[in-house]
């Protein structure tokens, strides 16, 4: 097998973009612009694609009706730009990555399963955590291979997680577990029928994304192997509302 390239900040975000996608984007000199029309930050964020000037980042504010800026490394004089213009931070974010082969593992029977699209109970569960039509559109929207993940537990639905393949590579996004089903596994479980998942469509890595401060997701990605890869976060105005999720 061809090796995978190095999960460098601009591979992570091609992935990403290319497993949860924006309803549109478009270039406004050094900046993409997107818009997410309810899909969350990931999907309405703008980023630095290019060398830029302080008149560029003038123009891509003022396209914007809520400004909102994802910094990556690599992105340091942005930063420190934007936070000179009084933009605050937002929601630091960890990316994770492992081989999938570290992740996949034998699940009891009906413990979790893959199908799509989602079915109600999947839809009633990512409603209860705030995921609701305008992510699941985000979903809708991706093109290559996809599934929602159904866990289970005592023989009723307790979790429910998203997963999608960029050629070898699959990312894992809207992981959800119901308050009653959590510390029993159901977390683990998901994680393993994503990458069960992910292997048998011959994905070799898969990666996720989770804030800093949720620090029991992090322990749990943690344990069952996977490595923080990079960091990331967004830049609001303070005086704007900022986008939710």
């Amino acid at each position: 097998m061809t090796p995978l390239p190095p999960f460098t900040p601009a591979r992570f975000a091609e992935v990403m973009e290319a497993t949860w996608p924006p309803h549109s984007h478009r270039d406004l000199g050094p900046f993409r612009l997107r818009e997410g029309v309810g899909g969350g930050k990931r999907v309405s964020a703008a980023s630095r694609e290019a060398p830029w000037r302080d008149a560029d980042l003038s123009a891509a504010e003022a396209a914007m009706a809520m400004p909102l800026f994802v910094l990556r490394e690599g992105d340091e004089d942005l930063d420190r730009a934007l936070a000179a213009r009084g933009y605050r931070i937002v929601d630091p974010v960890v990316a994770c990555a492992a081989p999938v082969a570290r992740l996949t593992g034998d699940l009891p029977p009906m413990a979790a399963f893959a199908h799509w699209p989602p079915l109600a109970s999947a839809l009633e569960i990512w409603a209860e955590g705030g995921i609701g039509p305008g992510r699941i559109a985000v979903m809708a929207r991706v093109q290559g291979p996809k599934s929602a993940i159904l866990a289970r537990t005592a023989d009723r639905a307790a979790g429910v997680a998203f997963v999608a393949c960029h050629g070898a590579e699959a990312m894992v996004h809207a992981i959800e577990v119901r308050p009653s089903a959590r510390r029993q596994g159901t977390g683990s479980t998901l994680l393993r029928a994503a990458a069960n998942w992910a292997a048998e469509r011959g994905a070799a890595r898969l990666s996720l994304a989770v804030t800093e401060r949720n620090a029991p997701a992090l322990s749990l990605y943690h344990r069952a192997g996977l490595e923080i890869v990079g960091r990331y976060h967004y830049r609001a105005r303070p005086d704007r509302a900022p986008v939710p999720g």
